[in-house]
């Protein structure tokens, strides 16, 4: 609830380090999370550590995935590191191999990694539409039917969490690229719900809003030290990293066993905001600054 200083917007949640389920809720899962070492992708390997499970730290970066494993054992939890570039079959396979000898055959798999950078579409280069549909969809369904392929042959179940976007039903000005990959994700988030419920296998994705951290900031504003955006979204404040951990946590746990084909957005309700009088708009390429062609 708001204090009675008149404070409005929606609350701050529960400091980080609470426990959003028991830290037994997903003991003797193993879960693979791409991209586990930055940002989004490392709270989510943290909090599923901190609910028991098992964790392997999925990267392409040797450097990101010693962060992703430090992250995990800093609250007390199991975590290896995987190289792994989900673009590239083989390097998926050779991902789920390590992981299966060292920690079991992976029973949670969160498609985290991605690429995206802001550009005007008739700027945009086929290596560069090529390099973020790659990593963002290509990597989505490498990962997911290697990961279904396995739990089938094992009949054990388990349970796929991508991560989508809004823009993936509003479109995305500055990142066609991206928002049409991401539109694909949650398509094949669809799909693949009704194709895999029969073995066992849950299929949802996360649409997560603004969950500033200093990497994001860095990239997209070229400050670290930027304001957040929390003036923009109607909840009043941005996302809390754990947030999206605790979100993640439950979607892939034993209390979610009926939800599948899901796609949840969690943003403080700002894809839905809209105005009695918009403000003026913009064209992409002075948004971003760039010349006129």
């Amino acid at each position: 609830m708001n204090d009675a200083t008149g404070a409005s917007g929606l609350p701050e949640p529960p400091p980080l380090g609470t426990a959003m389920l028991a830290p037994t809720a997903l003991n003797g899962e193993v879960a693979l999370v791409t991209g586990g070492g930055t940002g989004l992708g490392r709270a989510i390997a943290v909090e599923l550590a901190r609910a028991g499970a098992a964790v392997a730290i999925g990267s392409r970066d040797a450097a990101h995935r010693l962060d992703g494993v430090e992250a995990v054992a800093a609250v007390g939890g199991q975590a290896i590191p995987v190289e792994l570039d989900v673009r590239d079959p083989d390097s998926v396979g050779r991902a789920f191999d390590a992981t299966t000898a060292r920690l079991g055959v992976p029973t949670i798999l969160v498609n985290n990694a991605a690429s995206n950078f802001p550009v005007p579409a008739e700027d945009l280069s086929p290596n560069g539409w090529r390099a973020v549909v790659g990593s963002v969809l290509d990597g989505t369904f490498f990962c997911s039917t290697e990961f279904a392929r396995r739990r089938v042959a094992h009949r054990g179940g388990g349970a796929i969490l991508n991560i989508a976007a809004t823009t993936a039903w509003t479109g995305g000005p500055g990142t066609a690229h991206s928002a049409a990959a991401k539109a694909g994700v949650v398509n094949l988030t669809h799909t693949l719900a009704v194709e895999w419920a029969s073995h066992g296998i849950r299929v949802n994705a996360i649409a997560p809003g603004r969950f500033p951290h200093p990497k994001v900031l860095a990239q997209m504003r070229g400050d670290s030290n930027a304001p957040d955006g929390a003036e923009t979204v109607p909840a009043g404040r941005v996302g809390r990293l754990h947030e999206i951990g605790w979100a993640a946590v439950w979607m892939c746990s034993p209390f979610a066993a009926y939800l599948t084909g899901h796609a949840l957005v969690l943003d403080g309700g700002s894809w839905l905001r809209r105005g009695i009088a918009m403000p003026a708009f913009v064209p992409i390429r002075e948004q971003l600054g760039a010349q006129p062609r």
